[in-house]
């Protein structure tokens, strides 16, 4: 997906989550910044094509949220920034985000539930909203996609990591899924738990085995 793409078929939504924060259509600057961040070379499941996944999950779980835009205005910004083995990419994308509301007057208490939404895409800590369990669940859809549309994710993640040798890339990724399959419940709401969590669990099955081979 092209970036001019992207605008095309996300810009009406942009300003729709700003007049609804706001009262103002989105900055469209802001908007091409955004869209550059996620088009960075080094990515390869960090970007567009993930954020708009993301969009497009959000509709199934939007009533129930207790705030809705702002989780859409944070799944925007959950990963602007993105460096390869940097350990704060999200707080950097959170500060963004808060930023971007702050310059637009946004009431702080908006500003600071979106900072939250966006942190807990860091998955070292259990939601404490139900705005954060839907982040989280459009977050990890990907897991139980199609098993050719999650191996391409395996695929792209491996390409973002390229520098990193085989064995080490291989230890850490396994950790990682593990603690994915480990948990009682991968999915905190009812539809996707109930949409996605069986497959999501073959899925990691199969990848934990792949990367031991």
């Amino acid at each position: 997906m092209t970036a001019q793409e992207f605008i095309d078929r996300h810009d009406s939504h942009w300003h729709a989550i700003w007049l609804s924060l706001c009262g103002r259509q989105g900055d469209q600057v802001l908007l091409q910044a955004l869209v550059a961040r996620y088009n960075e070379p080094h990515r390869h499941y960090h970007t567009l094509q993930h954020l708009d996944a993301c969009l497009r999950h959000l509709p199934d779980l939007r009533g129930l949220a207790t705030h809705p835009d702002e989780i859409a205005l944070a799944l925007w910004f959950h990963d602007a920034i993105y460096d390869i083995g940097a350990t704060d990419n999200e707080l950097r994308s959170a500060d963004w985000a808060v930023a971007s509301l702050s310059s637009e007057r946004v009431d702080a208490a908006v500003a600071q539930r979106v900072f939250a939404l966006i942190l807990v895409t860091r998955h070292e800590v259990a939601p404490r909203t139900v705005d954060e369990q839907i982040m989280l669940d459009v977050d990890l859809a990907i897991l139980g996609a199609r098993a050719e549309v999650f191996d391409g994710y395996e695929g792209q993640v491996r390409s973002e990591y390229q520098t990193v040798p085989e064995a080490l890339f291989r230890a850490n990724r396994r950790r990682i899924l593990q603690g994915f399959l480990a948990r009682e419940r991968l999915y905190h709401t009812d539809l996707f738990h109930e949409r996605l969590e069986t497959t999501a669990r073959h899925n990691l099955a199969r990848s934990i085995a792949a990367l031991e081979d």
